[in-house]
């Protein structure tokens, strides 16, 4: 939590060691914070769609990603009163933000990942 009072900006400073900057960057840097924000940037979906369009997320690792990304204000969940319980997830306007800055390094990896696995099999200097 801060303490600034409400109305009043906050900056942080990701490189200063105690920033609390430094924990919301690590959520959405991880590969799977990262991997939802940009799958949540086509809409809102349920648990089970988000699990099957990121391969290789298991069901611990999927809720507790969307809890980090809920409590840092990136994500929505919103559970519908029906039977069975119908949950979908959504990106807030602040995760729309992020998403699309993740969408753009996720498009510009996929679009260089030719010259980065060449640079990869290189030898290194020294």
């Amino acid at each position: 939590m801060n303490n600034v009072p409400p109305g009043h900006a906050l900056r942080g400073d990701v490189f200063s060691e105690s920033c609390p900057s430094r924990e919301v960057l690590k959520h959405v840097t991880s590969r799977w914070g990262m991997l939802l924000l940009v799958a949540l940037g086509d809409g809102a979906q349920r648990f089970g769609e988000l699990r099957r369009k990121v391969g290789g997320i298991s069901e611990k690792m999927l809720a507790q990603t969307l809890v980090w990304l809920e409590q840092d204000g990136f994500v929505q969940r919103i559970a519908h009163p029906m039977a069975p319980p119908r949950v979908e997830y959504r990106l807030t306007p602040l995760g729309e933000e992020i998403s699309g800055k993740m969408r753009d390094l996720a498009e510009w990896l996929e679009e260089n990942l030719g010259p980065v696995l060449a640079a990869q099999r290189r030898p290194l200097a020294g």
